[in-house]
């Protein structure tokens, strides 16, 4: 797992620049998103009123087809351990979503060490809340609100799908969220953090099952669509299968986990715009599936 964190940090480093948010190298030679003919963006939404997170941690950017109302949208939560990345990620969904008509919400939210869970999956919240609340404002459709994200951001989409607590703060049930797309996610807390940096869940094995999906593994969960790559690591594969199968035991019908082939934890996302991907097909069939 000290292998799968340093990836991870590599692949926020080649992702994001560390100093300006910006995307990846191989994105910068492509139209920005704001110049891109169908789309508009728009981008520093505060989704925390009253609040002002350094680093600009309480904004998001929504990237929305030209025209169109009623939109399907999708909030997406960035990767990086829940200690780097920004919602500059997101932009690398945004750009093949949006001229399929999906508009893409990217949140930041606070990071560790500056803070500790459950700040991140509160910041998560509320940027759904707010997404939800708001999205008729840029021609999207506040019923057809989907969740997603890659890697740690993809941990905090699952577990919003299926932990009530945290959207009941904003007067929400799990029937506000559409549909689930993790990309990479971990889920089971309780083994991922004996090697995480302790700043994130602290030291006390009680609390890392309270910020895990295990507690909240039940009926009645909405639909999710899990994505992990052939070359993710073994232990992060088995969690994805094993969550996979736990949540049918429980009766949920509608979840599945897909393997990508030929791509690794990073590649999923820095290679999402390349021919072979795979990821947007399957999330475009996921959406048009609960239309």
């Amino acid at each position: 797992m000290k292998l799968e964190r340093l990836a991870t940090l590599v692949f926020v480093m080649i992702a994001v620049s560390p100093t300006l948010g910006a995307p990846a190298r191989s994105q910068q030679s492509a139209p920005s998103l704001d110049a891109l003919d169908g789309v508009v963006a728009t981008r520093d939404l505060d989704y925390l009123a009253g609040t002002d997170y350094a680093e600009d941690k309480d904004k998001l950017d929504i990237f929305m087809p030209k025209g169109v109302a009623g939109a399907p949208v999708v909030v997406f939560f960035h990767g990086g351990a829940l200690m780097n990345g920004s919602k500059a990620q997101g932009e690398l969904l945004a750009r093949r979503l949006v001229p399929k008509g999906v508009g893409v919400a990217s949140a930041n939210y606070r990071l560790s060490p500056g803070v500790m869970h459950p700040a991140h999956i509160q910041d998560a919240a509320a940027a759904f809340a707010w997404v939800t609340n708001n999205i008729a404002r840029f021609g999207g459709d506040s019923d057809r609100v989907y969740l997603s994200g890659h890697s740690a951001g993809a941990y905090l989409a699952a577990l919003l799908a299926i932990d009530p607590a945290h959207l009941a703060a904003h007067d929400l049930g799990l029937d506000a969220i559409r549909g689930t797309i993790p990309i990479s996610p971990f889920l089971y807390v309780e083994e991922t953090a004996k090697e995480r940096d302790k700043s994130v869940w602290g030291e006390d094995p009680q609390a890392w099952l309270k910020a895990s999906v295990t507690p909240h593994i039940g009926g009645g969960k909405g639909r999710l669509l899990l994505i992990y790559a052939d070359a993710d690591d073994d232990w992060r594969k088995r969690q994805n299968e094993t969550f996979t199968k736990s949540m049918r035991a429980a009766g949920n019908s509608d979840i599945r986990a897909v393997e990508v082939p030929k791509r690794n934890h990073g590649s999923l996302m820095t290679k999402i715009n390349e021919a072979d991907d795979q990821i947007v097909g399957l999330a475009l069939r996921f959406i048009k599936g609960s239309e």
